[in-house]
């Protein structure tokens, strides 16, 4: 739903608010809340960017309500950060990737939330949270020595347990880093986030520099999650690229949607898995990824040409 709101937003469309509250008062009734916390996140963001689109205030106390529970993820084990699931079993670092960019966007959606605030949950602020959140992940070991995020923590050593780093683990902790810097000012948050994505642009890409899932796409087991992963990471580096306009940024957006066109769609303009071909086959996540970069750099008057 995130990347249908981006499009309407990026094309001043209307045409699909009515399929918005569909999904909202279909579902209303659950909040939205279920046992793990990063899908939680997910729905919150969309919320609050659906928010953005229509101002209906509905939406927004939507987001606050998924984030009160998404505190109840918070605790002392590893120093804190909140757990993926409700089983706590695992924390990583996507569950609080996202936690922070909540925090930080409910922040700015806030009337007097400020530092030493009790406006949020726990009667502590929302940007309270997101700087609570930013001190314990920068500390927790999760990001390494070659400025990539792994995929979480070991659960028995509270270290980093080496595990691929993501795309989307890239993707969302640079739109979250660039909410701080929109907060706060303070231009070291823009510089840990070109940091994370100039490693990520070098590390996870095919030999034609084009953005490559190696987790799983040599093997094509992605699944329904990670086919979504690359375009969760191009809408964050769009987010980074609108306050810190590296032309190096805009032209990997544009590099990777034109090979999506040229070689990673069929004649249906179904979008694969693989952005830089051969097309695969046609669902709804691979789509999804696909369009979210294709939103991107619609922001450029990205030129198609069949």
């Amino acid at each position: 739903m995130e990347t249908v709101i981006d499009y309407s937003s990026r094309t001043k469309t209307n045409t699909y608010t009515g399929d918005i509250a569909t999904t909202f008062n279909a579902n209303k009734s659950t909040s939205f809340i279920n046992s793990y916390y990063d899908d939680e996140g997910w729905w919150a963001l969309a919320w609050m960017k659906a928010y953005d689109l229509t101002n209906m205030i509905s939406y927004l106390s939507m987001a606050k309500a998924i984030f009160n529970d998404m505190t109840g993820g918070w605790d002392s084990i590893c120093g804190g950060g909140i757990w993926w699931s409700k089983h706590k079993t695992y924390k990583n670092a996507i569950a609080n990737e996202l936690f922070l960019e909540v925090a930080a966007r409910l922040h700015q959606r806030t009337s007097g939330d400020t530092v030493g605030g009790e406006s949020g949950p726990w009667h502590t602020s929302y940007i309270n949270w997101a700087n609570k959140e930013w001190q314990w992940f920068k500390n927790s070991g999760m990001l390494n020595a070659s400025n990539l995020v792994n995929d979480g923590l070991n659960r028995r050593t509270c270290a980093n347990n080496g595990l691929n780093p993501w795309t989307y683990n890239q993707g969302v902790i640079l739109g979250a880093l660039t909410d701080l810097y929109k907060v706060t000012g303070d231009s070291s948050y823009l510089s840990q986030a070109e940091a994370i994505a100039d490693a990520n642009n070098s590390t996870n890409i095919d030999d034609d520099g084009v953005l490559y899932e190696k987790g799983c796409e040599p093997s094509n087991s992605c699944g329904g999650d990670g086919s979504q992963f690359k375009g969760i990471y191009m809408k964050n580096l769009y987010y980074l690229y609108q306050s810190d306009n590296k032309q190096a940024y805009k032209n990997f957006i544009i590099k990777n949607v034109d090979a999506i066109w040229r070689r990673g769609r069929d004649r249906s303009n179904h979008l694969g898995l693989h952005w830089d071909g051969p097309f695969d086959r046609a669902q709804a996540s691979n789509q999804s990824s696909a369009t979210d970069a294709t939103n991107a750099a619609l922001a450029f008057s990205w030129p198609v040409s069949s």
